[in-house]
């Protein structure tokens, strides 16, 4: 189960990122964070942004929704979605999401 908590309409919750993988995608959870594997390599922001696009695809928010809140250079983040429910959390939908 994927560890959050809610604060003024967004939810925050940590991100295991996996870089240079093979294709951008959510995978599942670890750890009671959400595993999203990132094809951008950790340099110069690149698998931050990666990260962002896919989390914005996968939750169907915009870009703009997703702030990386903590972790910036760490592969372990945490990640502030406004405007996402609690429910999209528990969910299935987001899993073996690819990036677009």
């Amino acid at each position: 189960m994927i560890k959050f908590s809610e604060k003024n309409g967004s939810l925050i919750f940590r991100v295991q990122v996996v870089p240079r993988a093979s294709r951008s995608e959510v995978v599942g959870e670890h750890n009671g964070a959400l595993r999203v594997k990132i094809a951008a390599p950790p340099v110069d922001g690149a698998a931050n942004e990666e990260l962002i696009r896919t989390l914005a695809s996968a939750f169907k928010v915009s870009r703009s929704a997703v702030l990386i809140t903590g972790g910036h250079a760490s592969k372990l983040k945490q990640v502030t979605i406004t405007g996402l429910v609690p429910d999209a959390l528990q969910g299935d939908k987001w899993l073996k999401h690819k990036s677009v």
